[in-house]
Parts: C-alpha cells; sequence; structure tokens
C-alpha cells in the first residue's frame, strides 16, 4: 500500500500540474500531539495567473493560519463531503494543521458533525482571538517553525481526554489501507457495535458517517491508480474494490471528480 504521504497526495488532483504552481511541505507532530494531530502542512504559491486547485477531501478536519479578507486568521474546516476547489492567485502561504480522524473533538468539545462542509473562524469555533496566533504563524520565515507555533497554540487548548479518541482513529486507519473494507457494516464488526452505534460515533467524534469514509477510501485508492502514470486494468481494480463492476466504479469516480478514471489518469 502507497504511505500515508503518498494517501494524503492522492487527494490533490491532477498534481503534475500544482506541481509547477505550489510547494507543498509537511512535518510530523510532537509525541505530546501525535495521539490528535497527524500532521502539519504548508503550501506556498506563486500564481501570476489564476490557479483553481481541486482537492478531493479525506476525513480531516484542519486548522489553518491563511490571511482572509486581508488578515491573519485561523480557520477551522470541517470534513468536506464534496470535492471542493480553492482559488490561489498572486503569492501567498498557509500552514496547517490535519487532525487524526477524531482528534479534533477533544479540542472541540461538542459534535464535530457540526463542522460539516464549513470553514469557521478558530474564534467562533474554540474561542478567544485567533487573529494574534495567525498573525504569528503567517510571518515565521521558516514554515516549519510557523507550525511550531501552530502546535504550541494546540496544547494551549488544553484538550479533554477521550477514551474514543484512538480508538476511532485506528478504526478510520485501518478503513484507509485496507482495501477488503467497502462497506460500513464491516468496520461496525470491527469495532464491536452496531452500525448505528458506529454512525453515532462517527458523527460526533469524526465528523462524517462510517458510509462515506468507506466509500471516499476506495475512491481515493482509484485516485492514486490513476496518478500511478501506467496502465491500469480498471475491471480488475473495481472487483479489488469492492465495485460490483466496472462501471459502478466508473460511475462514483465522474460522480466525485467529474471525468471517468480513464479520462481522468490521461489528463492527470
Amino acid at each position: 500500500m502507497p504511505s500515508r504521504s503518498g494517501r494524503v497526495r492522492a487527494a490533490v488532483l491532477r498534481p503534475s500540474r500544482a506541481g509547477r504552481r505550489i510547494e507543498v511541505g509537511r512535518g510530523e507532530p510532537d509525541d505530546d500531539l501525535a495521539g490528535l494531530v497527524d500532521y502539519f502542512w504548508w503550501v506556498r504559491w506563486d500564481a501570476p495567473e489564476p490557479h483553481v486547485q481541486e482537492v478531493v477531501p479525506r476525513p480531516v478536519v484542519h486548522v489553518s493560519a491563511e490571511v482572509v479578507a486581508g488578515e491573519p486568521r485561523l480557520l477551522v474546516h470541517g470534513v468536506h463531503p464534496r470535492m471542493f476547489r480553492r482559488r490561489l492567485e498572486g503569492a501567498g502561504h498557509t500552514v496547517a494543521a490535519g487532525f487524526r480522524p477524531a482528534g479534533f473533538r477533544p479540542f472541540l468539545r461538542a459534535d464535530v458533525g457540526a463542522l460539516q462542509g464549513r470553514e469557521l473562524p478558530g474564534a467562533e469555533v474554540l474561542g478567544g482571538d485567533d487573529r494574534p496566533v495567525a498573525r504569528e504563524v503567517l510571518s515565521c520565515e521558516r514554515p516549519e517553525d510557523g507550525a511550531t507555533v501552530l502546535a504550541a497554540w494546540l496544547r494551549g487548548l488544553g484538550p479533554a481526554d477521550d477514551p474514543l479518541v484512538p480508538e476511532l482513529a485506528a478504526l478510520v486507519e485501518r478503513a484507509e489501507t485496507d482495501t477488503s473494507l467497502v462497506r460500513a457494516e464491516q468496520l461496525a464488526s470491527l469495532a464491536g457495535v452496531s452500525l448505528r452505534t458506529l454512525q453515532r460515533r462517527f458523527h460526533s467524534h469524526v465528523g462524517i458517517g462510517p458510509k462515506w469514509v468507506v466509500q471516499r477510501f476506495r475512491l481515493l485508492d482509484v485516485t492514486t491508480a490513476a496518478h500511478g502514470g501506467g496502465d491500469v486494468d480498471w475491471a480488475d481494480l473495481a472487483a479489488r474494490l469492492g465495485y460490483a463492476d466496472q462501471s459502478h466504479l466508473i460511475r462514483a469516480f465522474t460522480q466525485l471528480v467529474g471525468h471517468p478514471p480513464a479520462a481522468y489518469a490521461r489528463e492527470a
């Protein structure tokens, strides 16, 4: 299976185009945050002409420092249920934290599902004024140093202990890497709970349902194959990923990305 960083990159559509305009980096959290934060990441761009980047979301909540209406702010990004686009123009950069599945719940102390598909100021979600820390993060010459500032701010929030977090994080991460998991019922069986209970826990902690999680990871497997640069046996891939047949895979991928997988692979 691809590495975690490789699977994260699979979420960026048409990566060869993106590489000409944006520079992406990432760093690992310190041990005290590693149970809640999956990684820190940063993006620098220089786009004299507007560049629209398409992204296929994973079940991850992000907190990013970026300039909004000319002012540095921290934004909380809930899980986006559909592909989304970011318009980049001129020169700029962003520094952010990507949380482990369920890892944002101890900071929010409320239903993460309420953030689904939304981007909200940190002050509105977590309280306090997010502008000073956003300004400090973005003023760092090295993005790694900005990530360190963001990490210190997260520690200061005093995340609550929640025994469900490691259990749900491990379950989602298993769904990401185990291509034999193709139905939410399989996750419920692994968790030893009913599907209804799992749905409730995913909504409150992960921020989206288990069916979406399983289906999204299998579609990201299709994207990974499309980015491979070689010939792909789409019928064989469909069978391995639990689709009824090749046409079902093509319909699901086209609905998400806007192009059939073979056409997208040629373009990407």
